[in-house]
């Protein structure tokens, strides 16, 4: 049987690199409980394209 948690996969979505306009994208995935944060999550993670630390947004 499946596990019925509250952990769910998203994706982070590079923000500056899309106003560049620079080919590509810089996505990561991680997991988020839906219980403690319902609000999309905003990290900073590295974007290799752009070889420097960015601010990443939950995407759908």
């Amino acid at each position: 049987m499946a596990k019925k948690g509250n952990r769910v996969q998203v994706i982070l979505e590079c923000t500056e690199h899309k106003n560049t306009g620079m080919p590509g994208t810089s996505r990561h995935i991680t997991t988020k409980n839906r219980k403690n944060t319902p609000e999309r999550l905003e990290l900073k993670k590295y974007n290799p394209i752009l070889k420097k630390y960015t601010v990443h947004k939950e995407i759908k």
